[in-house]
């Protein structure tokens, strides 16, 4: 019976594996899943070692407070995978994570899958070394991911991206409207400060002031706010007041992320996978990200990063579709007023429609089913007699 170790870090990640676990076992039942899982991976079908959650750490300062915890973590790991040795390892993004693990394995012989590449054309471009070093083959779910890595001598497979075959295009925004008890007319805003407590303690309060800005100028308006957690609807209830959103109606709700950006006109958000989702959902957007100012201090002395956009649209369109801005740049007028402007200007909006539509037709190309291919082919060959 193939047994594969598996390993996700953050929701994301955690419905990357599910869509995985749940593609091979349509092929091969036998399969059996286990490793670091959330929910989703646990309801495919893998047996949880450790949840998750616990390797959900972006940012350089923020996993050096973290390491005697995520250390412990990877020496359980390794314990659990040297008493048995899975027939493959699946790392699912948490690229410093899964790396280290990978690259041990496969020093033993073991096969190993990354699934997610790593920015390394963006930043940190010495991590190419360590994927070729790691990695029997990198799963990609962007088109040019693959090309550059080919190119770095790194076999990898362009599988698609699992939210665009799953996101219907432009859902109706009435229907949505209804479903989360919204109102049927007059603006919305969705306002998404990231899944991570990092992100929504520097983004929370900024974006609450974006909404009262708003609030003065757009009759009328209603923002909505998905929480990724109950821990982060905890936190955000702390960093988030009736005074700092200038008593704007406000709709907090626990996930739903992809329903409250098709009710909305406009999604403010923290750059991630949601930029993906409001792109595929097909919203106009404003996109912001802050790092711990330690982080991008050291990222900027060191020149780590190497791209013009940070915006997964921008990234794929290889132009600004969508305003971005960062660190210093995200204030209240800033990103209120960019918001502003996608709710102003309907011919703006239909022109960015048809470029997601371009965009997210390039990505819908069943990914889980592609990945489990892959996958399936590096199993032991005694297994695909």
């Amino acid at each position: 019976m193939p047994r594969i170790a598996i390993v996700a870090g953050e929701i994301s990640g955690d419905q990357l594996g599910a869509g995985l676990i749940r593609a091979v076992h349509a092929r091969r039942p036998d399969v059996e899943f286990a490793g670091i899982a959330g929910p989703a991976m646990r309801l495919a079908g893998c047996d949880v070692w450790v949840p998750s959650e616990e390797l959900a750490i972006m940012g350089l300062v923020e996993v050096v407070r973290h390491l005697p915890r995520l250390r412990r973590i990877l020496r359980s790991l390794e314990q659990r995978l040297r008493a048995a040795p899975p027939d493959l390892y699946i790392g699912i993004d948490a690229p410093d994570f899964n790396l280290r693990v990978e690259r041990r394995l496969r020093g033993t012989g073991l096969r190993t899958v990354h699934y997610v590449s790593p920015s390394v054309w963006a930043w940190r471009p010495g991590r190419v070394r360590v994927l070729r070093e790691a990695c029997d083959h990198v799963l990609c779910l962007l088109p040019f991911e693959a090309d550059f890595l080919h190119g770095h001598g790194v076999p990898a497979t362009f599988v698609g991206h699992p939210l665009a075959d799953e996101l219907p295009a432009d859902p109706d925004r009435t229907l949505a409207r209804q479903a989360l008890g919204l109102p049927a007319t007059g603006p919305v805003v969705a306002i998404l400060p990231g899944s991570r407590a990092g992100e929504l303690e520097r983004l929370g309060p900024v974006f609450a002031a974006t909404a009262a800005w708003l609030r003065a100028r757009v009759p009328g308006l209603t923002v909505v706010v998905p929480m990724a957690t109950p821990a982060l609807r905890v936190r955000f209830a702390g960093l988030w007041s009736p005074a700092a959103t200038g008593g704007v109606p406000l709709h907090i709700l626990d996930g739903q992320a992809q329903a409250a950006m098709a009710a909305a006109d406009v999604v403010l958000l923290a750059s991630g996978t949601a930029t993906l989702e409001a792109m595929l959902i097909n919203r106009p957007m404003v996109v912001a990200y802050r790092f711990a100012p330690f982080t991008y201090g050291l990222l900027k002395a060191l020149r780590l990063v190497r791209v013009e956009h940070f915006a997964l649209p921008n990234l794929l369109a290889g132009e600004r579709l969508v305003p971005e801005l960062l660190q210093s740049a995200v204030t209240p007028a800033a990103l209120g007023n960019e918001v502003l402007r996608w709710l102003e200007a309907p011919e703006d909006r239909a022109r960015l429609r048809q470029r997601f539509d371009a965009l997210g037709t390039a990505l819908r190309r069943q990914a889980s089913e592609r990945a489990a291919e892959v996958v399936l082919g590096m199993l032991p060959a005694s297994y695909n007699r």
